[in-house]
């Protein structure tokens, strides 16, 4: 019998089974958000501590992206690969990265940002620390997919969570330093990446990231507030997530083929025509869906079409010394630790004017205006890099400049991107706008390694800037016709 008698005769209802009465309180810690303590919540300064503990995935994922380029010589050496083989070291987590950002974006303004984010957190951690342990470049380059997944659930809600957690008239000062949080990643990652190459090994590089990992889940726990504004559940459109990855995984392949990957030279076209037809199937399939995984009418509006454009040659050109700079100082005998001082003169330039531009530009710039000077300032700095000798002790006069130039413009565009996308959508439209970084990033290190390959010696260096400065004058020409954005309501920060 199910049920138990009383010594009276009466019958009483059976005790659940400890493993029975568990279960739903671990389904509900893993699947709800939590709120804030209270003195948390209602303190004044709440904001800035959740924009601070943004800033742990801020500077986590940059200090990744910068450090794991100084691991290329290293890798081809121990695991036998050719440069094209080894980028795909940096190019497997970027593609997983931009195929992933959108379709989490939509899944966490359903089921909340922090969920989203403390999920992405931990993966990131986890498949960090099993990249520091891979036994060969393969398995390398699976557990980088996985890390990129996690770093898709931070991305695609880092800016939504700045965004929703500031107050009204405080955006681009968050968004600013959300930027700082990402400029010191890169600023430490040559640095730390050259001395962890050149003393522990580069398993090391991977390694870093666990510790970060473990003290940002227990800050995000306690410091980033819920998402109030929860949209109804809606269909994943995994065709066209399928679509999306096709067809940038399709072009970066063709690219690297042209780069020496080692498959026969006539794979470069089929795969650039693939590429081609899963783009215009992604975006045909897009225009006639009622529920788009990116709403291409939305991006024909505003500010959020050349924004996202903008975006991406920003970041790309933000990546692409990272690449180049290793290979131009490594083929002149420079030893990694002192490559590694001379990109970090980028990402300071960078963490400098993405922290100081509030209290520095003329109080009457605006977000089109800061966009426009910073792209001007890529432009004068590539020129310079252009025209200067690849050498250790000019190159960081040049990069120093380029860094600031970024760091004024980057925050601007985000802001004025982000202005655009309604509240409800901050998760998608933060998903949008990493993926246009992930892509930027992905793009610019598949076209320096090209640019290496086709133009040996110091030619291709040069080969490699000029390419660069083309995209700096794309992103200045995205700014020239645009006007600032007059939002109409302000949201309240969430709390």
């Amino acid at each position: 019998m199910n049920r138990r008698s009383t010594p009276g005769g009466a019958a009483t209802a059976p005790r659940p089974h400890p493993a029975t009465a568990v279960a739903p309180r671990l389904r509900t810690l893993l699947t709800t958000e939590r709120p804030r303590p209270d003195l948390v919540r209602e303190h004044p300064l709440a904001w800035r501590l959740a924009v601070a503990t943004v800033c742990f995935g801020a500077f986590m994922g940059q200090l990744d992206a910068s450090i794991v380029t100084l691991t290329y010589r290293p890798l081809r050496t121990e695991f036998h690969s050719t440069p094209a083989g080894v980028e795909w070291v940096s190019l497997a987590y970027l593609l997983t990265l931009v195929a992933f950002l959108v379709p989490v974006g939509r899944l966490s303004d359903v089921h909340g940002r922090k969920l989203m984010y403390l999920y992405g957190f931990a993966v990131f951690t986890a498949a960090s620390a099993a990249c520091g342990l891979a036994p060969g470049l393969t398995l390398l380059v699976v557990f980088r997919v996985v890390q990129a997944v996690g770093a898709a659930l931070m991305q695609a809600n880092s800016v939504a969570l700045v965004t929703t957690s500031a107050p009204p008239g405080r955006m681009r000062a968050a968004l600013g330093i959300q930027a700082a949080g990402q400029a010191v990643g890169l600023a430490l990652g040559p640095t730390i990446g050259g001395a962890l190459v050149a003393t522990l090994g580069w398993r090391w590089v991977f390694g870093v990231n666990v510790p970060i990992g473990v003290v940002a889940l227990v800050a995000g726990h306690y410091l980033l507030p819920r998402t109030r504004d929860c949209v109804r559940s809606t269909r994943i459109d995994t065709i066209g997530v399928a679509l999306l990855a096709a067809t940038t995984t399709f072009a970066l392949l063709a690219l690297s083929v042209a780069s020496g990957l080692g498959l026969p030279g006539w794979t470069a076209g089929a795969l650039a025509v693939l590429s081609v037809g899963a783009g215009w199937a992604f975006a045909r399939r897009q225009s006639r869906s009622a529920n788009p995984l990116v709403d291409l009418r939305l991006l024909r509006t505003g500010r959020i079409g050349p924004g996202l454009v903008a975006g991406l040659c920003g970041y790309l050109v933000l990546f692409g010394p990272l690449v180049l700079v290793p290979a131009a100082l490594t083929r002149h005998g420079s030893s990694a630790l002192a490559v590694g001082l001379v990109l970090t003169a980028l990402p300071v330039g960078f963490a400098v004017a993405a922290t100081s531009a509030e209290r520095l530009l003329p109080r009457g710039w605006d977000d089109t205006r800061r966009c426009r000077a910073g792209a001007a300032g890529c432009v004068a700095a590539l020129v310079l890099l252009a025209l200067l000798p690849q050498q250790a002790a000019v190159l960081p006069w040049p990069l120093a400049l380029l860094g600031l130039a970024l760091g004024t413009f980057v925050p601007a565009n985000n802001a004025l991107v982000m202005k655009a996308i309604p509240t409800a959508s901050a998760g998608t439209g933060g998903g949008m706008v990493n993926m246009t970084r992930g892509l930027g990033t992905a793009i610019g290190v598949a076209a320096v390694t090209l640019a290496l390959h086709l133009v040996p010696g110091d030619a291709g260096a040069r080969t490699a800037v000029l390419t660069l400065l083309a995209f700096a004058v794309l992103a200045l020409a995205t700014t020239l016709p645009i006007r600032s954005h007059r939002p109409g309501r302000v949201s309240q920060p969430q709390r």
